[in-house]
Protein backbone atom coordinates (compact mmCIF):
# COMPACT_ATOMS: atom_id res chain seq x y z
CA UNK A 1 0.00 0.00 0.00
CA UNK A 2 1.06 3.71 -0.95
CA UNK A 3 1.96 5.52 2.14
CA UNK A 4 1.39 8.92 2.60
CA UNK A 5 4.54 10.49 1.40
CA UNK A 6 4.10 8.32 -1.93
CA UNK A 7 0.24 9.64 -2.48
CA UNK A 8 1.46 13.42 -1.70
CA UNK A 9 4.36 12.79 -4.63
CA UNK A 10 2.04 11.62 -6.97
CA UNK A 11 -0.55 14.25 -5.77
CA UNK A 12 2.14 17.28 -6.62
CA UNK A 13 2.69 15.76 -10.43
CA UNK A 14 -0.68 15.98 -11.10
CA UNK A 15 -0.82 19.14 -9.75
CA UNK A 16 1.89 20.81 -11.53
CA UNK A 17 -0.27 21.49 -14.59
CA UNK A 18 -2.95 23.97 -12.83
CA UNK A 19 0.36 24.88 -11.09
CA UNK A 20 1.97 26.15 -13.87
CA UNK A 21 -1.79 27.15 -16.46
CA UNK A 22 -4.36 27.83 -13.89
CA UNK A 23 -7.69 26.28 -13.86
CA UNK A 24 -9.15 28.19 -17.01
CA UNK A 25 -12.30 28.14 -18.55
CA UNK A 26 -13.49 25.51 -21.47
CA UNK A 27 -15.18 26.95 -24.14
CA UNK A 28 -15.86 25.36 -27.72
CA UNK A 29 -13.05 23.24 -27.66
CA UNK A 30 -10.63 25.62 -26.42
CA UNK A 31 -8.91 26.32 -22.68
CA UNK A 32 -9.42 30.17 -22.50
CA UNK A 33 -9.08 32.48 -19.72
CA UNK A 34 -11.96 35.11 -18.33
CA UNK A 35 -12.58 37.68 -21.11
CA UNK A 36 -12.08 40.52 -18.58
CA UNK A 37 -8.30 38.52 -17.41
CA UNK A 38 -9.69 38.11 -13.86
CA UNK A 39 -8.68 35.48 -11.52
CA UNK A 40 -9.21 33.87 -8.02
CA UNK A 41 -7.24 31.27 -6.10
CA UNK A 42 -8.19 27.82 -5.22
CA UNK A 43 -6.95 26.64 -1.98
CA UNK A 44 -6.03 23.33 -0.35
CA UNK A 45 -8.17 22.93 2.55
CA UNK A 46 -5.09 21.03 4.02
CA UNK A 47 -2.38 23.92 4.41
CA UNK A 48 -4.87 26.72 2.73
CA UNK A 49 -2.02 26.95 0.52
CA UNK A 50 -2.95 28.64 -3.25
CA UNK A 51 -3.20 25.28 -5.10
CA UNK A 52 -3.65 27.04 -8.36
CA UNK A 53 -4.88 30.55 -9.94
CA UNK A 54 -8.86 29.76 -11.63
CA UNK A 55 -10.49 32.18 -14.52
CA UNK A 56 -13.03 34.42 -13.08
CA UNK A 57 -15.69 34.09 -15.77
CA UNK A 58 -18.45 36.98 -15.99
CA UNK A 59 -21.33 37.29 -18.09
CA UNK A 60 -18.93 37.56 -21.30
CA UNK A 61 -17.67 34.11 -20.76
CA UNK A 62 -21.16 32.48 -20.17
CA UNK A 63 -22.51 34.30 -23.11
CA UNK A 64 -19.98 32.70 -25.22
CA UNK A 65 -20.24 29.47 -23.45
CA UNK A 66 -24.18 29.53 -24.50
CA UNK A 67 -23.06 30.28 -27.93
CA UNK A 68 -21.29 27.74 -28.62
CA UNK A 69 -23.43 25.29 -26.98
CA UNK A 70 -26.08 27.18 -29.08
CA UNK A 71 -24.04 25.98 -32.48
CA UNK A 72 -23.38 22.68 -30.78
CA UNK A 73 -26.88 21.97 -30.42
CA UNK A 74 -28.19 21.95 -33.95
CA UNK A 75 -25.81 18.98 -34.33
CA UNK A 76 -25.52 17.09 -31.20
CA UNK A 77 -28.84 16.84 -31.08
CA UNK A 78 -29.51 15.16 -34.15
CA UNK A 79 -27.34 12.71 -33.61
CA UNK A 80 -28.72 9.63 -33.64
CA UNK A 81 -28.88 7.76 -29.96
CA UNK A 82 -26.65 4.97 -30.94
CA UNK A 83 -23.89 7.05 -31.95
CA UNK A 84 -24.29 9.31 -28.51
CA UNK A 85 -23.99 6.15 -27.35
CA UNK A 86 -20.95 4.74 -27.89
CA UNK A 87 -19.26 8.40 -27.87
CA UNK A 88 -20.18 8.38 -24.01
CA UNK A 89 -18.98 5.10 -23.61
CA UNK A 90 -15.69 5.99 -24.71
CA UNK A 91 -16.04 8.75 -22.15
CA UNK A 92 -16.36 6.25 -19.51
CA UNK A 93 -13.30 4.29 -20.50
CA UNK A 94 -11.18 7.38 -20.45
CA UNK A 95 -12.70 8.76 -17.07
CA UNK A 96 -11.52 4.73 -15.41
CA UNK A 97 -7.98 5.17 -16.99
CA UNK A 98 -7.51 8.78 -15.56
CA UNK A 99 -9.11 7.72 -12.12
CA UNK A 100 -5.81 7.67 -10.23
CA UNK A 101 -5.69 11.54 -11.67
CA UNK A 102 -9.09 12.28 -10.70
CA UNK A 103 -9.11 10.97 -7.10
CA UNK A 104 -5.64 12.60 -5.94
CA UNK A 105 -6.81 16.28 -7.90
CA UNK A 106 -10.30 15.97 -5.98
CA UNK A 107 -8.27 15.13 -2.38
CA UNK A 108 -6.28 18.22 -2.49
CA UNK A 109 -8.72 20.36 -4.15
CA UNK A 110 -12.09 19.48 -1.70
CA UNK A 111 -10.03 17.86 1.51
CA UNK A 112 -12.26 14.45 1.16
CA UNK A 113 -10.11 11.11 2.27
CA UNK A 114 -8.64 9.19 -0.42
CA UNK A 115 -10.15 5.92 0.91
CA UNK A 116 -13.63 7.46 -0.87
CA UNK A 117 -12.57 9.75 -3.73
CA UNK A 118 -10.68 6.37 -5.14
CA UNK A 119 -14.17 5.48 -5.45
CA UNK A 120 -15.19 9.08 -7.36
CA UNK A 121 -14.06 8.37 -10.83
CA UNK A 122 -15.36 4.80 -10.70
CA UNK A 123 -18.95 6.03 -9.85
CA UNK A 124 -18.94 8.71 -12.66
CA UNK A 125 -17.91 6.38 -15.61
CA UNK A 126 -20.46 4.19 -14.28
CA UNK A 127 -22.95 6.91 -14.42
CA UNK A 128 -21.56 7.86 -18.10
CA UNK A 129 -22.40 4.10 -18.91
CA UNK A 130 -25.60 3.84 -17.40
CA UNK A 131 -27.23 7.08 -19.26
CA UNK A 132 -24.84 6.16 -22.42
CA UNK A 133 -26.79 2.97 -23.01
CA UNK A 134 -30.21 4.68 -22.41
CA UNK A 135 -29.45 7.34 -25.03
CA UNK A 136 -30.74 4.55 -28.42
CA UNK A 137 -34.05 5.00 -26.43
CA UNK A 138 -33.87 8.80 -25.21
CA UNK A 139 -36.60 9.78 -27.62
CA UNK A 140 -38.76 6.97 -27.64
CA UNK A 141 -42.95 7.16 -26.61
CA UNK A 142 -46.24 5.67 -26.68
CA UNK A 143 -48.76 5.12 -28.99
CA UNK A 144 -52.45 6.15 -27.03
CA UNK A 145 -54.86 4.83 -29.48
CA UNK A 146 -59.27 5.57 -28.92
CA UNK A 147 -62.02 5.25 -31.58
CA UNK A 148 -61.36 8.03 -33.81
CA UNK A 149 -57.54 9.07 -32.78
CA UNK A 150 -54.06 7.48 -33.07
CA UNK A 151 -51.58 9.59 -30.77
CA UNK A 152 -47.99 9.28 -30.80
CA UNK A 153 -45.73 10.72 -28.63
CA UNK A 154 -41.73 11.25 -28.43
CA UNK A 155 -38.98 12.92 -26.85
CA UNK A 156 -37.01 15.90 -28.42
CA UNK A 157 -33.79 17.40 -26.55
CA UNK A 158 -34.45 20.54 -24.96
CA UNK A 159 -31.68 22.73 -25.74
CA UNK A 160 -27.90 23.91 -24.26
CA UNK A 161 -28.95 23.51 -20.28
CA UNK A 162 -27.13 25.07 -17.75
CA UNK A 163 -25.53 22.98 -14.76
CA UNK A 164 -24.26 24.24 -11.68
CA UNK A 165 -22.50 21.79 -9.02
CA UNK A 166 -21.34 21.79 -5.39
CA UNK A 167 -18.15 21.54 -3.68
CA UNK A 168 -18.45 18.04 -2.36
CA UNK A 169 -17.77 15.35 -4.35
CA UNK A 170 -17.99 17.45 -7.34
CA UNK A 171 -16.43 14.84 -9.88
CA UNK A 172 -19.47 12.29 -9.15
CA UNK A 173 -21.96 14.92 -8.73
CA UNK A 174 -20.89 16.86 -11.95
CA UNK A 175 -21.12 13.14 -14.07
CA UNK A 176 -24.63 12.41 -12.22
CA UNK A 177 -26.12 15.67 -14.19
CA UNK A 178 -24.04 15.96 -17.26
CA UNK A 179 -24.07 12.28 -18.21
CA UNK A 180 -28.16 12.25 -18.76
CA UNK A 181 -27.75 15.98 -20.36
CA UNK A 182 -25.51 14.88 -23.35
CA UNK A 183 -26.93 11.26 -23.73
CA UNK A 184 -30.72 12.92 -24.21
CA UNK A 185 -28.98 15.55 -26.89
CA UNK A 186 -28.48 18.42 -25.05
CA UNK A 187 -25.82 20.43 -24.83
CA UNK A 188 -24.12 21.80 -21.47
CA UNK A 189 -22.61 25.20 -19.90
CA UNK A 190 -21.21 23.97 -16.25
CA UNK A 191 -20.76 26.20 -13.74
CA UNK A 192 -18.80 24.32 -10.83
CA UNK A 193 -18.39 25.56 -7.67
CA UNK A 194 -15.97 28.01 -6.89
CA UNK A 195 -13.93 26.35 -4.04
CA UNK A 196 -13.56 22.96 -6.34
CA UNK A 197 -12.89 23.41 -9.61
CA UNK A 198 -10.29 21.32 -10.89
CA UNK A 199 -12.00 18.08 -11.98
CA UNK A 200 -14.45 19.87 -14.06
CA UNK A 201 -11.59 20.82 -16.16
CA UNK A 202 -10.51 17.16 -16.13
CA UNK A 203 -13.70 16.03 -17.51
CA UNK A 204 -14.30 18.74 -19.96
CA UNK A 205 -10.66 17.64 -21.91
CA UNK A 206 -11.53 13.85 -20.62
CA UNK A 207 -14.79 13.99 -22.80
CA UNK A 208 -13.25 15.63 -25.40
CA UNK A 209 -10.16 13.84 -25.88
CA UNK A 210 -12.63 10.91 -26.14
CA UNK A 211 -14.70 12.23 -29.26
CA UNK A 212 -17.27 14.22 -27.82
CA UNK A 213 -17.38 16.96 -30.02
CA UNK A 214 -16.62 20.76 -28.98
CA UNK A 215 -19.08 23.08 -27.64
CA UNK A 216 -21.06 20.51 -26.63
CA UNK A 217 -19.48 20.75 -23.36
CA UNK A 218 -18.18 23.79 -21.93
CA UNK A 219 -16.85 24.95 -18.45
CA UNK A 220 -17.36 28.63 -16.99
CA UNK A 221 -15.45 29.07 -13.59
CA UNK A 222 -16.71 31.92 -11.47
CA UNK A 223 -18.88 32.83 -8.63
CA UNK A 224 -22.73 32.90 -7.79
CA UNK A 225 -23.46 36.29 -7.82
CA UNK A 226 -21.27 36.98 -11.33
CA UNK A 227 -20.82 33.47 -14.04
CA UNK A 228 -23.84 31.49 -11.91
CA UNK A 229 -26.20 34.64 -11.90
CA UNK A 230 -25.51 35.53 -16.00
CA UNK A 231 -25.98 31.77 -16.58
CA UNK A 232 -29.24 30.92 -14.56
CA UNK A 233 -30.52 34.20 -16.30
CA UNK A 234 -29.38 33.71 -20.04
CA UNK A 235 -32.18 33.23 -22.77
CA UNK A 236 -30.32 31.06 -24.39
CA UNK A 237 -30.73 28.37 -21.60
CA UNK A 238 -33.70 26.20 -21.11
CA UNK A 239 -33.16 24.51 -18.29
CA UNK A 240 -30.96 24.79 -15.21
CA UNK A 241 -29.90 21.57 -12.53
CA UNK A 242 -28.60 22.77 -9.21
CA UNK A 243 -26.90 21.41 -6.24
CA UNK A 244 -26.49 22.81 -3.39
CA UNK A 245 -27.95 25.27 -0.34
CA UNK A 246 -32.02 25.67 -0.76
CA UNK A 247 -31.03 29.59 -0.03
CA UNK A 248 -29.31 29.31 -3.08
CA UNK A 249 -32.03 27.57 -4.98
CA UNK A 250 -34.41 30.42 -4.30
CA UNK A 251 -32.17 32.63 -5.49
CA UNK A 252 -31.67 30.61 -8.97
CA UNK A 253 -35.11 30.11 -9.36
CA UNK A 254 -36.35 34.45 -8.60
CA UNK A 255 -33.15 35.28 -10.84
CA UNK A 256 -34.42 32.68 -13.73
CA UNK A 257 -38.08 33.19 -13.76
CA UNK A 258 -38.07 35.80 -16.63
CA UNK A 259 -37.09 33.47 -18.69
CA UNK A 260 -39.70 30.83 -18.03
CA UNK A 261 -36.66 28.01 -17.35
CA UNK A 262 -37.17 24.69 -16.30
CA UNK A 263 -35.28 23.19 -12.71
CA UNK A 264 -33.69 20.52 -11.17
CA UNK A 265 -33.40 21.43 -7.47
CA UNK A 266 -30.99 18.85 -5.20
CA UNK A 267 -30.99 20.98 -2.27
CA UNK A 268 -30.16 20.81 1.68
CA UNK A 269 -30.92 18.13 4.14
CA UNK A 270 -31.49 17.53 7.68
CA UNK A 271 -32.34 13.64 7.22
CA UNK A 272 -33.07 11.36 10.53
CA UNK A 273 -32.29 8.37 10.77
CA UNK A 274 -34.53 6.15 13.38
CA UNK A 275 -33.29 3.26 15.74
CA UNK A 276 -36.07 1.13 17.02
CA UNK A 277 -34.95 -0.88 19.94
CA UNK A 278 -36.18 -4.15 18.24
CA UNK A 279 -33.76 -3.33 15.38
CA UNK A 280 -29.85 -4.61 14.88
CA UNK A 281 -28.23 -2.06 16.56
CA UNK A 282 -24.44 -2.66 15.34
CA UNK A 283 -25.49 -2.58 11.73
CA UNK A 284 -27.55 0.30 12.56
CA UNK A 285 -24.94 2.52 14.44
CA UNK A 286 -22.52 1.01 11.64
CA UNK A 287 -24.66 2.92 9.59
CA UNK A 288 -25.50 5.88 11.33
CA UNK A 289 -21.64 6.75 11.86
CA UNK A 290 -20.79 6.24 7.98
CA UNK A 291 -23.15 8.21 6.93
CA UNK A 292 -22.27 11.29 8.82
CA UNK A 293 -18.63 10.83 9.13
CA UNK A 294 -17.64 9.46 5.73
CA UNK A 295 -17.34 12.19 3.40
CA UNK A 296 -16.18 14.77 6.23
CA UNK A 297 -20.00 14.74 6.49
CA UNK A 298 -20.39 16.74 3.71
CA UNK A 299 -23.42 15.52 1.86
CA UNK A 300 -26.57 16.13 1.42
CA UNK A 301 -27.90 12.71 2.19
CA UNK A 302 -25.94 12.65 5.54
CA UNK A 303 -27.90 10.75 8.42
CA UNK A 304 -27.31 14.22 10.39
CA UNK A 305 -29.74 13.65 13.37
CA UNK A 306 -29.72 10.22 15.56
CA UNK A 307 -32.96 9.63 16.62
CA UNK A 308 -32.94 6.59 18.89
CA UNK A 309 -35.75 5.36 21.03
CA UNK A 310 -35.21 6.35 24.58
CA UNK A 311 -35.40 2.49 25.88
CA UNK A 312 -32.35 2.53 23.66
CA UNK A 313 -30.75 5.94 23.91
CA UNK A 314 -27.70 5.62 26.84
CA UNK A 315 -26.83 2.79 24.99
CA UNK A 316 -26.32 3.89 21.32
CA UNK A 317 -24.94 7.49 21.92
CA UNK A 318 -22.04 5.39 24.19
CA UNK A 319 -21.47 3.27 21.10
CA UNK A 320 -21.85 6.13 18.61
CA UNK A 321 -19.45 8.49 20.89
CA UNK A 322 -16.63 5.51 20.71
CA UNK A 323 -16.75 5.45 16.71
CA UNK A 324 -16.00 9.11 16.64
CA UNK A 325 -13.12 9.42 19.37
CA UNK A 326 -11.89 6.77 17.03
CA UNK A 327 -12.09 8.03 13.57
CA UNK A 328 -8.71 8.96 12.43
CA UNK A 329 -8.43 12.65 11.53
CA UNK A 330 -5.61 13.47 8.87
CA UNK A 331 -4.04 14.40 5.36
CA UNK A 332 -6.87 13.38 2.99
CA UNK A 333 -4.07 11.38 1.08
CA UNK A 334 -3.16 9.51 3.94
CA UNK A 335 -4.86 5.84 3.65
CA UNK A 336 -5.67 5.41 7.04
CA UNK A 337 -7.61 8.79 7.14
CA UNK A 338 -11.20 8.72 7.62
CA UNK A 339 -12.04 12.66 8.09
CA UNK A 340 -10.14 15.47 6.54
CA UNK A 341 -9.80 19.01 6.11
CA UNK A 342 -13.52 20.88 5.73
CA UNK A 343 -13.46 22.18 2.45
CA UNK A 344 -12.84 26.47 3.25
CA UNK A 345 -12.23 27.90 6.02
CA UNK A 346 -15.40 29.92 5.28
CA UNK A 347 -17.26 26.16 5.79
CA UNK A 348 -15.40 24.96 9.00
CA UNK A 349 -15.86 28.88 10.91
CA UNK A 350 -19.93 27.89 10.15
CA UNK A 351 -19.30 24.15 11.40
CA UNK A 352 -17.34 25.40 14.53
CA UNK A 353 -20.13 28.21 15.34
CA UNK A 354 -22.34 25.24 15.75
CA UNK A 355 -20.37 23.59 19.20
CA UNK A 356 -21.26 26.83 20.53
CA UNK A 357 -24.56 27.16 19.33
CA UNK A 358 -25.40 23.76 20.68
CA UNK A 359 -23.51 24.11 24.67
CA UNK A 360 -25.57 27.50 24.72
CA UNK A 361 -29.24 26.27 24.43
CA UNK A 362 -28.21 23.01 26.56
CA UNK A 363 -26.76 20.21 24.60
CA UNK A 364 -23.72 17.86 25.54
CA UNK A 365 -21.00 17.24 23.50
CA UNK A 366 -20.05 13.73 23.88
CA UNK A 367 -17.46 13.43 21.37
CA UNK A 368 -15.36 15.82 19.35
CA UNK A 369 -17.02 19.56 19.39
CA UNK A 370 -13.10 21.44 18.33
CA UNK A 371 -11.44 22.39 15.67
CA UNK A 372 -7.99 19.84 15.53
CA UNK A 373 -4.76 21.55 15.14
CA UNK A 374 -3.98 24.66 14.04
CA UNK A 375 -3.04 24.29 10.48
CA UNK A 376 -5.97 23.66 7.63
CA UNK A 377 -9.76 23.09 8.39
CA UNK A 378 -9.39 20.05 10.13
CA UNK A 379 -12.85 19.01 12.57
CA UNK A 380 -13.17 16.65 14.97
CA UNK A 381 -15.99 13.68 14.46
CA UNK A 382 -18.44 15.51 17.05
CA UNK A 383 -21.81 13.99 18.47
CA UNK A 384 -24.72 16.25 20.53
CA UNK A 385 -26.89 14.13 23.36
CA UNK A 386 -29.24 15.84 25.38
CA UNK A 387 -30.89 17.21 22.30
CA UNK A 388 -34.45 18.63 21.70
CA UNK A 389 -35.63 18.97 18.12
CA UNK A 390 -36.08 22.96 18.69
CA UNK A 391 -32.22 23.58 18.60
CA UNK A 392 -30.34 24.97 15.89
CA UNK A 393 -28.36 22.25 16.08
CA UNK A 394 -31.38 19.53 14.93
CA UNK A 395 -33.11 22.27 12.45
CA UNK A 396 -30.31 23.41 10.35
CA UNK A 397 -28.06 21.88 7.88
CA UNK A 398 -24.35 22.45 9.61
CA UNK A 399 -22.77 19.78 6.73
CA UNK A 400 -19.98 18.85 8.57
CA UNK A 401 -18.65 15.36 10.85
CA UNK A 402 -21.40 16.25 13.27
CA UNK A 403 -24.32 14.10 14.15
CA UNK A 404 -27.56 15.19 16.87
CA UNK A 405 -28.86 12.34 18.59
CA UNK A 406 -32.45 13.11 19.76
CA UNK A 407 -34.88 10.24 22.11
CA UNK A 408 -38.24 9.43 21.23
CA UNK A 409 -40.68 7.41 22.93
CA UNK A 410 -43.10 5.47 20.20
CA UNK A 411 -43.84 5.54 16.33
CA UNK A 412 -45.84 8.67 16.57
CA UNK A 413 -42.74 10.77 18.43
CA UNK A 414 -40.28 9.54 15.86
CA UNK A 415 -42.42 10.29 13.55
CA UNK A 416 -43.46 13.62 14.36
CA UNK A 417 -40.21 14.55 15.26
CA UNK A 418 -38.40 13.48 11.67
CA UNK A 419 -41.16 15.23 10.09
CA UNK A 420 -40.29 18.51 11.91
CA UNK A 421 -37.73 20.43 9.85
CA UNK A 422 -37.76 22.26 6.63
CA UNK A 423 -36.17 19.78 4.64
CA UNK A 424 -37.47 16.63 3.43
CA UNK A 425 -34.66 14.77 1.61
CA UNK A 426 -33.71 11.27 3.04
CA UNK A 427 -34.37 9.23 5.95
CA UNK A 428 -33.33 5.69 7.41
CA UNK A 429 -35.02 3.69 9.39
CA UNK A 430 -34.09 0.43 11.53
CA UNK A 431 -36.42 -1.73 12.66
CA UNK A 432 -37.24 -5.56 12.86
CA UNK A 433 -41.31 -5.47 12.91
CA UNK A 434 -42.70 -4.79 8.68
CA UNK A 435 -45.51 -3.31 9.79
CA UNK A 436 -44.33 -0.76 11.54
CA UNK A 437 -41.69 0.08 8.50
CA UNK A 438 -44.13 -0.04 5.75
CA UNK A 439 -46.55 2.61 8.34
CA UNK A 440 -43.76 4.90 9.15
CA UNK A 441 -42.33 5.27 5.52
CA UNK A 442 -46.52 5.75 4.61
CA UNK A 443 -45.65 9.04 6.62
CA UNK A 444 -42.30 9.79 6.93
CA UNK A 445 -41.86 13.47 4.82
CA UNK A 446 -39.11 12.65 2.29
CA UNK A 447 -38.13 11.56 -1.26
CA UNK A 448 -35.96 8.67 -0.36
CA UNK A 449 -36.18 6.40 2.14
CA UNK A 450 -33.86 3.21 3.46
CA UNK A 451 -35.48 0.56 5.42
CA UNK A 452 -32.35 -1.45 7.67
CA UNK A 453 -29.73 -0.05 5.36
CA UNK A 454 -27.48 2.95 4.74
CA UNK A 455 -27.53 4.92 1.21
CA UNK A 456 -27.06 2.26 -1.47
CA UNK A 457 -27.34 3.57 -4.76
CA UNK A 458 -29.21 2.56 -7.62
CA UNK A 459 -29.01 4.34 -10.78
CA UNK A 460 -32.55 3.50 -11.83
CA UNK A 461 -34.17 5.07 -9.06
CA UNK A 462 -35.53 8.37 -8.54
CA UNK A 463 -33.35 10.82 -6.36
CA UNK A 464 -34.43 13.82 -4.77
CA UNK A 465 -36.45 15.41 -1.96
CA UNK A 466 -39.27 17.24 -0.73
CA UNK A 467 -40.23 20.54 0.54
CA UNK A 468 -36.88 22.63 0.87
CA UNK A 469 -34.96 19.85 -0.46
CA UNK A 470 -35.76 20.04 -3.85
CA UNK A 471 -37.62 19.89 -7.28
CA UNK A 472 -37.77 17.29 -9.50
CA UNK A 473 -36.18 13.59 -9.72
CA UNK A 474 -32.76 12.14 -10.82
CA UNK A 475 -32.10 8.78 -12.40
CA UNK A 476 -33.37 6.27 -14.98
CA UNK A 477 -35.97 7.77 -17.06
CA UNK A 478 -36.48 10.67 -14.53
CA UNK A 479 -33.35 12.20 -16.04
CA UNK A 480 -34.28 12.33 -19.29
CA UNK A 481 -38.11 13.43 -18.71
CA UNK A 482 -35.97 16.79 -16.69
CA UNK A 483 -33.40 17.31 -20.52
CA UNK A 484 -36.19 16.51 -22.86
CA UNK A 485 -39.84 18.04 -23.98
CA UNK A 486 -42.47 15.10 -24.34
CA UNK A 487 -44.67 16.00 -27.60
CA UNK A 488 -47.59 14.44 -28.81
CA UNK A 489 -48.61 13.96 -32.56
CA UNK A 490 -52.37 12.77 -33.39
CA UNK A 491 -53.55 11.04 -36.45
CA UNK A 492 -56.95 10.04 -37.01
CA UNK A 493 -58.08 6.74 -37.35
CA UNK A 494 -61.46 7.66 -39.36
CA UNK A 495 -62.64 10.84 -41.22
CA UNK A 496 -64.48 12.74 -38.52
CA UNK A 497 -67.00 16.14 -39.02
CA UNK A 498 -65.22 19.40 -38.84
CA UNK A 499 -67.31 21.59 -37.38
CA UNK A 500 -68.11 24.61 -39.80
CA UNK A 501 -68.86 28.23 -38.90
CA UNK A 502 -70.27 30.99 -40.58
Amino acid sequence: MSTLQDNIARAQQYMQRFKEQGVLNHINGESVPAQSGATFDTISPVDLKPLASVARGGSEDIDRAVKASQEAFKTWSKTPGKERRAILIKVAEAIEARAEEIAFTECMDTGQALRFMSKAAIRGAANFRYFADKAPEAEDGLALRNDTQMNVTSKRPLGPVGVITPWNTPFMLSTWKIAPALASGCTVVHKPAEFSPMTAKLLVEIAEEAGLPKGVLNLVNGFGEDAGKALTEHKGIKAVAFVGESRTGQMIMAQAAPTLKRFHFELGGKNPVIIFDDADIERAIEAATFMIYSLNGERCTSSSRLLVQDTIYGEVTRRVADIANNVKVGHPLDPDTVVGPLIHPEHEKKVLSYFDKARAQGATIAAGGEKVGEEGCFVRPTLFTQVNNDMAIAQEEIFGPVLTAIPFTDEDDALRIANDTEYGLAAYLWTNDLNRAMRLTDQLEAGMMWVNSENVRHLPAPFGGVKSSGIGRDGGDWSFDFYMETVNVSFPRKVHQVPKLG
